[in-house]
């Protein structure tokens, strides 16, 4: 039989750490799964971090590390392994009498049927073992997508970002570009032109995909440049970026734009695959409210992988700790 917990939570980034710190703090018996080497999540990969209250330019790595030595100091168990899927355990097996006086029961209640809410056990399964759970928080975050040309992987966070509004404050006065055409992108460029000597928005097609609204607002700003009809070859630099190779898909002119750094908008894709069939998923993203409530009772969604307007360290960090309050409130209620 699987090892049973009273919560489970799914990834150790800001959110899962943050959940995993307030779980211990309640005392609640909590296992946190990881499916990487190392706890933190997207900020580990971050240069530097200025607008985390307290910290301003903290290296993301080390931010990282001291989230997960605050979890570490509380005790909190983790445990290495990918998540495949939660089943809602459906069982006919007889509960102890512990677990029925635990619950109020007696033992001519222990068929299925007549047990309460919280009796319908969470089952993890991942790749290398089974859990069991009362409540599960999903914390398993989102990836940025790449962009796959040469110089993306050595360039990251040495003037390439996937955040404006995370990293855009380091770019003052100087020139950047966004790639991409959608809403993200377009919100992007308008940010960074409030502080960048020139921004340009490099999209591959002759038409954005953005919002009209949007649009407007790029066309109407003086300092955004957009570069129609051109795909990103190479990004350019050795310990900072300097330069894009830059292709027109229509003329098939090559050449290079000088620049101070890159900001990469072509999309986000959360973590949430596992979660398919089971969660109400919106775009991709586990619809769950402030606290974290997903469609299934006992299920808990924080930090990036759920819906929400500001996906920050911030927010991350404050969704993990609601989770945990709505988990404790259902695990006392049932």
């Amino acid at each position: 039989m699987a090892k049973r917990y009273d919560l489970i939570i799914i990834g150790s980034g800001p959110a899962g750490l943050a959940a995993a710190i307030y779980a211990q703090r309640a005392r609640l018996n909590t296992l946190v799964l990881e499916k990487e080497m190392m706890s933190g999540g997207q900020v580990l990969n971050t240069y530097e971090v200025d607008n985390y209250p307290g910290l301003p330019g903290i290296n993301g790595f080390e931010l990282g590390t001291k989230f997960r030595q605050h979890a570490d100091g509380l005790e909190a168990v983790f445990a290495e392994d990918e998540v495949l899927r939660i089943e809602l355990l459906k069982t006919e097996e007889r509960l102890q009498a512990a677990e029925l006086r635990l619950f109020g029961l007696s033992s001519g209640q222990d068929e299925r049927h007549d047990l309460p809410e919280a009796l319908v056990w969470k089952q993890v399964v991942g790749k290398r073992d089974v859990y069991q759970a009362k409540a599960v928080i999903v914390a398993a975050g989102a990836t940025h997508r790449k962009l796959g040309v040469p110089g993306e992987e050595e360039l990251a966070g040495k003037g390439i970002s996937y955040c404006a509004t995370c990293d855009g404050a380091f770019f003052k006065r100087k020139v950047t570009a966004v790639i991409g055409g959608g809403d993200v992108a377009l919100e992007d460029a308008v940010f960074l032109s409030r502080m960048c000597e020139r921004v340009y928005l490099i999209h591959r097609r002759d038409q954005l995909r953005g919002a009209k609204s949007l649009q407007e607002k790029v066309f109407a700003t003086e300092n955004i440049t957009v570069i129609w009809d051109t795909v990103v070859e190479r990004i350019l630099g050795e310990e900072r970026v300097r330069a894009l190779s830059l292709r027109n898909k229509k003329t098939g002119e090559a050449f290079e734009l000088a620049l101070d750094g890159v900001f990469i908008a072509v999309g986000i894709t959360p973590n949430t695959r596992p979660y398919e069939g089971l969660l109400e998923l919106e775009n991709g993203y586990i619809r769950a409210d402030e606290e974290g409530n997903t469609s299934v009772p006992g299920i808990y969604a924080a930090g990036d992988a759920r819906t929400k307007r500001l996906r920050q360290i911030v927010t991350a960090v404050a969704d993990g700790a609601n989770a945990v309050t709505s988990a404790e409130r259902y695990l006392i209620e049932h």
